[in-house]
């Protein structure tokens, strides 16, 4: 039995190890199938739903942004990332003993003790494959291939990598089995949303608003494109949540459906919400909805009940349509696809709403009979929930923008006004999306 997925109990796996755990085929054709729908996740589903939200002098830069995050990553995940998240280290970061994937086999690993060691690298690596992809809707339209490549590579290895072993990694100061403040991430609310979405906002802030923004209208050349995209987000997130349980028992069920419930509340919640303030819902407004049930969940998706799921999901919709809708007008700055407003704040509430309904009902995390969440009656839960977002905030906000530095110092962030007006699909990549003959 895993007890809190990614923060399983480095002891207990290697208990099981010692006492003749055994690869189980059915858990690691699981296991395969979620590091595919996780992959997914990033190309077909971000691509085309980043895509179809841009305008179409732009589609194919986004294309090509999310696919460089697939191979660029997947090889430096190989040569380094894995170790610096997954390696013995310190409580901060890993250290090299899987440098090259040196020792990373057929064999479990303390991790997972069902499954190959390759399999569990395998399905971690996609996380950090679509993490920095996520980033990419902040930026959109107006930042050069060249710095992209370069920020968003030393922000995996320097932001992504650090931030994974702390929750996840052995030793881990936020692991929820053993770290100094034990903080529950099942499948990456801090991790993965919280860091994307703060330095999305960093990327915003320090590139500034894209040329005639907001005066000129910049609405999406193809919500069906984000449609498409977004129905693949939902179910690659099945992988995403289910997949975390690192194995294909009860637990991946119960994420399953917390995944699911909340999703459908969310799409609900933002479109009520829109319908309300507009007098119309629009499918714009439900797809987000989703997407942002789907980020709240992240976190809390094996730890709850379907009915907490279902309340996850309408708060995520309300508050993330609440920041897309009025916070970012107020404030003026120029997230282009709202991935703070959604990833960055959807992260957040998750995390926190993870501590107040977490229950052993549904995952023993800290052991058999004892207290998980704030209906149990372990309310200090939500203060190391919190302590774990504000350290995602600070480490993602902070790196980002020492890294926007130097790389803005080294090759150039932003592309020229002229550049940017012609439109980036052919100024960057010789290419157009659409040919109108």
């Amino acid at each position: 039995m895993v007890f809190a997925a990614h923060a399983v109990c480095p002891s207990f796996s290697a208990l099981l190890l010692l006492q003749g755990g055994t690869i189980s085929s059915g858990d690691n054709a699981w296991m395969l199938v979620s590091a595919a729908l996780v992959l997914l996740m990033t190309a077909p589903g971000l691509a085309l739903f980043y895509g179809g939200l841009v305008r179409s002098k732009n589609v194919l830069s986004v294309l090509m942004q999310c696919f460089a995050m697939m191979a660029l990553v997947s090889v430096m995940w190989a040569l380094i990332g894995y170790s610096l998240g997954f390696a013995p280290g310190s409580a901060f970061i890993g250290g090299f003993r899987y440098l090259g994937l040196h020792g990373v086999g057929a064999r479990p690993s303390v991790y997972a003790p069902t499954i190959p060691h390759t399999t569990f690298m395998l399905f971690q690596m996609m996380f950090a494959i679509i993490t920095p992809a996520l980033i990419t809707g902040a930026f959109a339209e107006r930042m050069k291939f060249s710095a992209m490549l370069l920020f968003l590579g030393l922000w995996s290895l320097l932001v992504y990598c650090p931030m994974a072993h702390m929750v996840w990694g052995q030793g881990g100061w936020l692991n929820a089995s053993g770290g100094s403040v034990p903080s529950l991430d099942f499948a990456g609310g801090t991790v993965v949303h919280i860091t994307s979405g703060i330095s999305a906002l960093v990327c915003a802030l320090y590139l500034g608003k894209r040329v005639g923004y907001p005066q000129q209208p910049m609405m999406p050349h193809s919500l069906v494109l984000s449609v498409v995209g977004a129905g693949l987000l939902w179910v690659g997130w099945f992988g995403f949540n289910a997949g975390s349980a690192l194995s294909a028992g009860a637990l991946a069920s119960a994420a399953f459906a917390a995944t699911h419930f909340a999703a459908a509340s969310g799409a609900l919640s933002w479109g009520a919400a829109e319908w309300i303030h507009n007098g119309k819902a629009s499918m714009l407004g439900v797809i987000s909805g989703a997407v942002a049930g789907l980020v709240a969940i992240t976190p809390a998706s094996g730890f709850v009940t379907p009915m907490a799921a279902l309340l996850i999901g309408i708060c995520a919709g309300l508050v993330c349509f609440f920041m897309v809708t009025t916070v970012k007008r107020h404030f003026g700055y120029d997230d282009a696809l709202d991935a703070f407003g959604v990833h960055g704040i959807g992260g957040t509430l998750g995390a926190l709403l993870t501590g107040v309904f977490a229950t052993r009902a549904i995952n023993p995390a800290f052991g058999p009979g004892q207290p998980v969440g704030g209906v149990d009656g372990h309310w200090v839960q939500v203060l190391h929930q919190a302590a774990g977002a504000a350290t995602a905030w600070g480490i993602a906000a902070v790196g980002s923008l020492i890294l926007l530095w130097v790389v803005d110092r080294t090759v150039g962030l932003r592309v020229s006004t002229e550049q940017e007006i012609e439109g980036l699909d052919v100024v960057l990549h010789g290419e157009e999306g659409y040919h109108l003959d």
